[in-house]
């Protein structure tokens, strides 16, 4: 069944459940994006993922800061069966929600009720969560408290980094996604509420949380470095440096939280140790520890400094 829909994305994580939504014959009268925003080396502005992809298509984009009473009424002259939303980043006003003959369906990457809100990947992953999933909700104004069409969950492997659970899940997302909306749109299923408890909120990412405490465990520093990168530099200071690490392997070892302990390097942790395995300096690039110790020692013995606390 083709249904008349307007898309709803910003990130590259909502890329997929656009293109599944074209691929499956759906009518898309128009995408919504964030405006473009300043990237790359150049600083010039740039269209988001989504609406780079649907400019490519020839696809009505619609860049509006904020959804004043303009952009309302124009909505909801669409008449819409239903409004797709996927990592969009602006908060719907109630008279958008209500327009869309079906409302507004999002593609969330969580089991809800557990991390709603905006940073659900990396949250998962931080905790040390065995499993996460996708849901597919109808929104109301609550933040992602809506009730559930589908879920379907995944498992974060051991050593799984954001941007490979970010990619996974967006994936299947997309493929729930077109499951929900064929059942949702000929009666077959009834979104039913989420549970009351087990409701954890993913707040947004700070920069500051990059900051690498030697104090804490060597796993909990590990899921740190796999959950923050790319998008948040994982760091600590050596020589009055700041050095990122993008890689790194939890191991066994003992020590003052912060002692180098050989030159893998290995750093001695408040449990355990962590190795050390890819590296950047400020204003280079990325590189293999073998190759950052080459030009920049850190003898056994080195005590690195833990950042203050309040």
């Amino acid at each position: 069944m083709s249904l008349r829909l307007a898309f709803m994305g910003t990130a590259d994580f909502a890329v997929p459940s656009l293109v599944a939504l074209i691929d499956e014959g759906h009518d898309v009268t128009a995408v919504y994006s964030q405006p473009p925003r300043s990237r790359g080396r150049g600083h010039k502005p740039q269209p988001s993922p989504v609406a780079a992809w649907a400019i490519e298509k020839h696809i009505a984009v619609r860049t509006p800061e904020r959804l004043g009473p303009d952009e309302i009424a124009a909505f909801a002259a669409f008449h819409l069966d239903v409004a797709v939303v996927a990592a969009y980043g602006l908060i719907l006003p109630q008279a958008v929600l209500d327009a869309p003959r079906l409302g507004c369906v999002n593609v969330h990457a969580s089991l809800l009720p557990r991390w709603r809100g905006a940073a659900p990947i990396e949250r998962a992953i931080l905790a040390g969560d065995a499993e996460t999933g996708v849901t597919i909700m109808r929104m109301e104004a609550g933040l992602d408290t809506g009730p559930i069409l589908l879920a379907e969950p995944a498992v974060i492997g051991p050593r799984v980094t954001t941007v490979e659970l970010h990619d996974e899940l967006a994936r299947s997302g997309a493929a729930l996604l077109i499951d929900a909306l064929d059942q949702y749109s000929r009666g077959q299923i009834v979104p039913h509420a989420q549970p009351e408890t087990g409701v954890t909120y993913a707040k947004k990412l700070r920069r500051e949380e990059g900051a690498i405490d030697w104090r804490k465990p060597a796993g909990e520093l590990d899921r740190l470095v796999r959950a923050l990168n790319p998008r948040i530099p994982t760091w600590f200071t050596h020589d009055g440096e700041r050095i990122t690490v993008r890689e790194a392997m939890p191991v066994a070892g003992n020590g003052a939280p912060g002692t180098v302990l050989d030159a893998g390097p290995t750093i001695a942790c408040g449990g355990g140790a962590l190795r050390l395995q890819r590296l950047q300096r400020e204003g280079r690039a990325t590189m293999s520890a073998a190759e950052f110790l080459r030009g920049h020692a850190m003898s056994p013995g080195t005590i690195l400094p833990c950042p203050a606390t309040n």
